[in-house]
């Protein structure tokens, strides 16, 4: 038996026309990750319940019976890494690496998600075309302007995809540099047919998503999601989950939540809600009071992170009553001038009772988020994170308490883009290891040289492509990406410029011609009342 006959559907994929249209969507990853992504499961579903499409899916491990010439191959881009499992696939498909060197044989090879709609421009000589923002409607229409010039040759193609709005054709522009390792001179259309600007295209409905398959293959085995809401209304200044998917929704209680429950029910007991600010949903209590029926007893609730000042009491029952031990809360500082600075409307005094909440509601355990390096951060920052962690664990003697800490990294479209990354917080964070240890706090740091290497990505411009190839073969260690661009020493800037540097406000960015939520000018006046609390 076969993971896919384990698959438990909640939709009936349609049977494929005799002219449907050979298309393979894969996830650059193994199945049980890949199918666990709520974002693929979606895709793959909608191009699924199209009977003009024969869709096969492909994975890293495994895949369905694949075309023999399929004319269009997509990917689902969640994290920035896996783009070394993009370019195996692609020769594994013995399709060549860049669009340049493809002709009409090929398949379009399109991309989308997270990674490509933050900064797709360190990955643009990979893709023929890169879909950005939601795709509840965007993949529909553009499957349906591909359908309309089928027969085309591929640049009539690209160019009539180019017109659709939210689809991205790299090869249609063209980036010029002041010289080979400074900065970006200008990003032009290479002629008035192409789109000056490109617009992220954003969903406005009140039905958000759910899972249309469960299986005990994924990561999170059994698990049936649900998106509560969409992007998050306090607007973290460092935040890509905010910035990048405004405004704020909420899905529909009785129209939404309720009905992808029950269908989620008939197939497992396990329910995920998922969203970046699950329980600032307006109506998140009779949410609660729904999952608190006796008929549900033996369902096991997950839950996303929450915000500090809606953890009550009556949360944290509901949530231990359905199998949860645990939940996790991002706070990012003790430190009251850097919420201030990075607009997180919290207090010390709302964290140390959403713990103690916790332990009064039968949680076990709780784990905090906070970050390293944000702008304007000084070592007495740290020591307020060390004493408010410290004041926590007196409180709720009892209660397992974890940290987890990043370092702060730029992000695209947010207020921060123009700042680097702080060296000082690899130094910072094996202090806070040091301390939290002699506390009895377990910390749990995510990788300093990571966070290098993601920020560099984020960063990237289309120069990063070469170096990508190399590290490609040296492994994706820091020392890769270093030896690397050794190597590539005058044709692309060096580390520093895409990391740790700050960007001038008047800098020609990357994604210029990349149009996000809000426009660069609201963005500048969120930097500047960041800035006013330092």
């Amino acid at each position: 038996m076969t993971v896919f006959n384990q698959e438990n559907l909640l939709f009936t994929p349609a049977s494929p026309k005799a002219d449907a249209i050979p298309t393979i969507f894969a996830f650059p990853n193994e199945y049980t990750v890949g199918i666990t992504s709520l974002g693929y499961q979606l895709v793959w579903a909608t191009l699924a319940l199209r009977s003009d499409v024969d869709v096969s899916r492909l994975f890293t491990d495994i895949h369905e019976p694949l075309p023999r010439s399929p004319e269009l191959l997509g990917f689902s881009f969640s994290w920035e890494l896996d783009y070394v499992n993009i370019l195996n696939l692609l020769e594994f498909l013995e399709i060549p690496l860049h669009s340049n060197q493809r002709y009409n044989e090929h398949p379009l090879v399109f991309g989308g998600g997270p990674v490509l709609t933050a900064n797709p421009e360190p990955f643009a000589a990979f893709f023929d075309v890169i879909l950005l923002g939601d795709g509840e409607e965007l993949l529909d229409n553009f499957i349906d302007g591909y359908k309309a010039i089928i027969t085309a040759d591929r640049q009539t193609q690209l160019r009539h995809l180019s017109k659709i709005p939210g689809v991205y054709i790299p090869s249609l522009y063209e980036v010029t540099y002041h010289s080979f390792d400074g900065e970006i001179k200008s990003i032009e259309p290479i002629d008035h047919e192409v789109p000056n600007i490109i617009k992220k295209q954003t969903y406005r409905g009140n039905i958000l998503s759910a899972s249309t398959v469960v299986t005990e293959k994924a990561a999170w085995e059994n698990i049936y999601m649900v998106e509560v809401v969409r992007s998050c209304p306090e607007m973290c200044r460092f935040c890509l989950a905010s910035y990048l998917t405004l405004p704020f929704r909420t899905a529909s209680l009785e129209g939404s939540l309720i009905p992808a429950i029950e269908k989620g029910l008939t197939v497992t007991n396990r329910i995920g809600l998922l969203g970046a600010s699950v329980t600032q949903h307006p109506e998140f209590e009779t949410l609660l009071d729904y999952l608190s029926q006796s008929k549900y007893e033996d369902v096991r609730v997950s839950i996303a992170s929450v915000r500090t000042n809606t953890v009550t009491e009556k949360l944290a029952k509901t949530l231990a009553n359905r199998g949860t031990r645990s939940i996790t809360i991002a706070v990012e500082s003790g430190s009251d001038k850097l919420r201030k600075i990075i607009n997180k409307k919290l207090i010390n005094e709302e964290i140390i009772q959403a713990a103690i909440n916790a332990k009064a509601g039968g949680l076990k355990a709780i784990k905090f988020y906070g970050m390293a390096g944000i702008p304007g951060e000084e070592d007495s920052d740290i020591e307020e994170t060390i004493m408010i962690l410290e004041s926590i664990k007196k409180a709720t003697p009892g209660l397992r308490l974890t940290f987890g800490c990043s370092t702060f990294v730029p992000k695209s479209h947010t207020p921060f883009q123009w700042f680097g990354v702080n060296n000082e917080a690899k130094k910072r964070l094996k202090y806070l290891e040091k301390q939290l240890g002699k506390r009895g706090i377990d910390f749990r740091p995510e990788s300093y040289n990571w966070s290098v290497i993601q920020a560099l990505i984020s960063r990237g411009d289309r120069r990063l492509s070469k170096l990508l190839e190399l590290t490609r073969y040296y492994g994706d260690t820091l020392g890769s990406y270093k030896r690397a661009f050794k190597e590539l020493k005058g044709q692309l800037p060096p580390l520093d410029f895409y990391v740790y540097n700050n960007w001038k406000l008047d800098q020609l960015l990357p994604w210029n011609h990349l149009q996000g939520p809000l426009p660069q000018e609201t963005l500048i006046k969120h930097l500047d009342e960041s800035m006013s609390n330092i």
